[in-house]
């Protein structure tokens, strides 16, 4: 039992004073409390408690104003389910502390739709029952940046005390430079769990990107990135920097991506992708004819805040149009390459920003309403997507949560009450940013116009 081995994991760490439970709110925040380890039962036999609310907040964790679920529920609690991963050690804390997954059910014990986890999970569901299980893997890119001007800045080498002031791709000696903070990056990795594999240097100074390792389990996937942006913004703050997964924290450099490649595998262990061949199966057709019906509509889970919208842009390697290609990373949907038994999709729209939960959810569920209703994608692209006319991705973010409010396939992959919920709180987030005047308006407007 997952509780058990839980208080097991407790007893054999005596040092450890407290736990972290948390749940991932609409954004991928992890919000909850901090509980003395000898109110460790609590936490692993779900009985803590919460607001149903506390999931649905916006960017600075304030209440949705109006909110449809605070008026129709009287904003009640809701019970925390242990997830059953097991406990999580942080090594980047002062004291000796642990993490708990939690994800929430109502009072009568049905689970709470309005949880990003559990619209993974109903998804997850979905695929069971035909059979199928998806095999995910996710790569993240982010900046390390130094904190400590009134703006963001590159960050300094450890070694050399210089500045980072160019987009060194691939660079060996950037990965050398800033070994002692990846080193303890993989440590916390491996400490909790978390598959981390491959460690490039990307596009942007001060820009890397870890790739997680497939795991038969989407749930497990999600949980690996949220758990994985939480280790490197610890990690970072150990080391003197601040970690961002912004989609672009620098206008002149390179956008920070979530790009997730998936299969599907059978009762018999077989990927359902693979034909032999290098063009996939009528089934990953079917899949990638879903994803593009319902990538527009979906938009606003890949890029759900004010600063996605600047990653989006043509010729940044980041995708602004439905499209699918073989080996083609101008295009939304990529098939790589390789051995036709790893045949798999790749899914490059999401910024690393975004909640790992609903990316995986939209695309899950994108790709099993192509498969359900054995829909026939367009030709497969050849050549630079962003010359080709092609139907565009949302262009802001007030287009993308029209869109999601209103998205035809929207109910068929989130719950009523989820959608509403993640309206809501973007429609608040994107109106109090529409409040405020920034200092380039100033300087472009002020005694000009």
């Amino acid at each position: 039992m997952p509780a058990n081995r839980a208080k097991k994991w407790l007893r054999d760490r005596p040092e450890i004073e407290a736990i972290f439970a948390c749940v991932c709110d609409l954004n991928g925040t992890l919000r909850g409390k901090r509980v003395p380890v000898d109110h460790a039962d609590n936490v692993v036999e779900g009985g803590m408690r919460m607001p149903l609310s506390v999931v649905g907040v916006d960017i600075w964790g304030e209440d949705i104003e109006n909110s449809e679920l605070l008026f129709e529920t009287g904003d009640s609690d809701g019970l925390c389910d242990f997830t059953g991963r097991d406990l999580l050690p942080i090594t980047w804390s002062n004291r000796p502390t642990a993490m708990a997954m939690l994800w929430m059910r109502r009072e009568d014990g049905s689970p709470f739709e309005g949880d990003p986890r559990r619209a993974l999970g109903r998804i997850a569901d979905r695929y069971k029952a035909r059979g199928l299980t998806p095999v995910v893997a996710t790569e993240l890119e982010f900046y390390l940046c130094d904190p400590s001007g009134d703006r963001p800045d590159a960050p300094r080498s450890p070694v050399t005390g210089k500045r980072l002031d160019t987009d060194d791709v691939l660079s060996l000696d950037e990965l050398q430079h800033f070994d002692g903070f990846l080193n303890d990056v993989y440590d916390a990795c491996a400490a909790q769990g978390i598959p981390a594999d491959a460690a490039i240097s990307e596009n942007g100074a001060g820009q890397f990107e870890i790739n997680l390792k497939h795991v038969g389990d989407p749930l497990r996937a999600a949980d690996d990135a949220v758990l994985f942006k939480r280790v490197v913004r610890g990690i970072a703050r150990k080391h003197g920097y601040a970690g961002t997964f912004m989609a672009k924290p620098y206008g002149d450099r390179a956008g920070s991506g979530l790009h997730v490649h998936f299969s599907l595998i059978d009762e018999k262990g077989r990927n359902v992708f693979d034909n032999g061949g290098e063009e996939g199966t009528p089934l990953m057709h079917q899949a990638v004819a879903g994803l593009l019906a319902t990538m527009q509509e979906n938009s606003l889970t890949f890029a759900p805040h004010e600063n996605s919208y600047r990653r989006l842009m043509p010729g940044t390697h980041a995708p602004t149009r439905a499209a699918w290609g073989y080996e083609n990373r101008t295009a939304a949907i990529r098939i790589p390459g390789g051995s036709h038994k790893a045949r798999r999709i790749e899914h490059r729209v999401a910024g690393a920003d975004a909640n790992p939960y609903l990316v995986l959810t939209s695309i899950l569920g994108g790709a099993l309403i192509g498969i359900e209703n054995g829909m026939v994608p367009p030709p497969a692209i050849v050549g630079d997507a962003y010359r080709l006319d092609l139907p565009h991705l949302a262009l802001d973010w007030a287009s993308a949560i029209d869109a999601f409010a209103r998205g035809k396939h929207v109910p068929e992959v989130f719950s009523r009450r989820l959608q509403t919920m993640l309206v809501e709180c973007k429609t608040q987030e994107s109106k109090r940013f529409g409040r405020h005047v920034t200092d380039f308006e100033y300087h472009s407007y002020l005694e000009v116009v």
